[in-house]
């Protein structure tokens, strides 16, 4: 199976690192869970939804490129997906940088044949250009994410999808926890 995996919030659970960088910028003026519930919908989404600075956004940004690979962990159960799929390549919008540090920091490093990040200049999701480039390149047979974003490219160029932790999303599957995935999917 070759698969295209969304890194934050599908890959490492940053999400909650996330919100606490924008709790510390917002302060009182949102609750944990209604910061998180927005970040899920896409990062600008939640800095449009509160209403944020140019400044408020920098100094989010610049918390969320501190936060060290230790501070995020890969999601129970991830690893054995990885191991067993034939091919697995990340499509995301973080750079780099920042996401060979953390698969570095969390030894998966090796599981993934391509990637790519905002530093390829790409358009953003949900336009399909990424998606069609790496499927020409891998021959991808699902898309795994964590937000409909996510699996729109996917669906548009007639791949499988896999919402992973979401049931709003329009998918061909849906998983709450890795473990299950040989069960629901199959190999």
């Amino acid at each position: 199976m070759h698969l295209l995996w969304d890194f934050d919030g599908t890959l490492i659970n940053t999400y909650p690192m996330y919100t606490k960088c924008f709790q510390q910028v917002i302060g009182k003026g949102a609750t944990e869970e209604e910061i998180y519930t927005q970040l899920k919908k896409s990062f600008s989404h939640a800095i449009a939804h509160f209403h944020m600075t140019k400044d408020q956004e920098l100094e989010v940004r610049r918390l969320v490129n501190q936060i060290q690979p230790e501070e995020v962990k890969p999601f129970d159960g991830l690893e054995r997906v990885l191991q067993a799929a034939d091919v697995n390549v990340i499509m995301t919008h973080k750079d780099y940088k920042n996401v060979k540090r953390i698969l570095d920091y969390h030894g998966l490093t090796s599981y993934f044949d391509d990637m790519v990040t905002s530093d390829d200049g790409f358009p953003r999701k949900p336009d399909s250009a990424s998606y069609a480039y790496l499927h020409q390149k891998h021959r991808i047979d699902m898309a795994i994410g964590d937000r409909e974003l996510d699996l729109l490219p996917a669906k548009e160029l007639g791949m499988k999808t896999c919402s992973f932790q979401n049931t709003h999303a329009e998918a061909d599957f849906y998983l709450s926890y890795y473990h299950d995935f040989f069960y629901t999917i199959g190999k």
